[in-house]
């Protein structure tokens, strides 16, 4: 069995034509994209690294690790969502590898192949995250990295990501998120440890809403993020 929910593949297919649509759908993630992607680069020193990116989608991820000199592959369940991050890279210029195929069955063909793995706002689609996060210790080598993002559980999280992101804001699309899904640290924490991973550091994502733009932040009671490293 795929760990995989139809319902959340099909709801992003059918938005993987507003991908690269700056004032869209995504809109979010391209004005998220500059954080992620310069505190994934503090700590792992992307260029010339090989970097997996799961759960990929139209790429915006994945093109921005290429251009600071990373070898890229970018893996997705959603067919429609690589077709437009495919076309995008031609486009770009932005020389990215995609596959559809799930983390895990990458997992066992291609264990300890990959410098740098990162999975950004996926944890919280799936129905068995700790699997995912298993996967992601086989996929990347000894001494490597990996990243994860995702939602905190909480009441304000709810407020914040559901009801203000998504009813108030419209910064998203209605039934973006589930709830119910959203993953603790200390959940995911333990994840991480349960697969081989160690923790070096979480990292929170505030909005600005005067300002218009995320910054990194103590504060991890909404959005988060974790490097990870394996160790042996």
């Amino acid at each position: 069995m795929t760990n995989a929910d139809p319902h959340e593949l099909q709801k992003f297919s059918d938005l993987a034509h507003r991908w690269w649509d700056p004032n869209a759908e995504f809109k979010p993630l391209h004005e998220l994209n500059p954080v992620r992607l310069g505190w994934i680069d503090r700590h792992a020193h992307l260029a010339g690294k090989r970097v997996l990116d799961i759960g990929c989608g139209g790429g915006i991820l994945s093109e921005s690790m290429a251009g600071l000199g990373a070898s890229v592959k970018g893996v997705d369940l959603s067919h429609e969502a690589l077709g437009v991050a495919d076309l995008h890279s031609l486009e770009s210029g932005m020389n990215v590898e995609y596959e559809e195929i799930a983390a895990e069955a990458l997992a066992e063909r291609e264990p300890a192949s990959f410098d740098v793995v990162t999975c950004m706002e996926m944890l919280e689609h799936v129905p068995d995250p700790s699997q995912v996060v298993a996967a992601c210790k086989t996929l990347v080598k000894p001494g490597g990295w990996v990243f994860f993002s995702t939602l905190n559980r909480n009441v304000k999280s709810y407020l914040f990501a559901v009801i203000g992101a998504e009813y108030i804001a419209r910064m998203l699309p209605r039934g973006t998120h589930d709830y119910a899904r959203f993953i603790r640290p200390s959940e995911l924490a333990a994840f991480v440890r349960a697969a081989g991973l160690s923790t070096v550091e979480i990292k929170g994502i505030v909005y600005h809403p005067l300002g218009k733009h995320f910054a990194l932040s103590p504060d991890t009671s909404v959005n988060y993020m974790l490097a990870c490293r394996r160790d042996a």
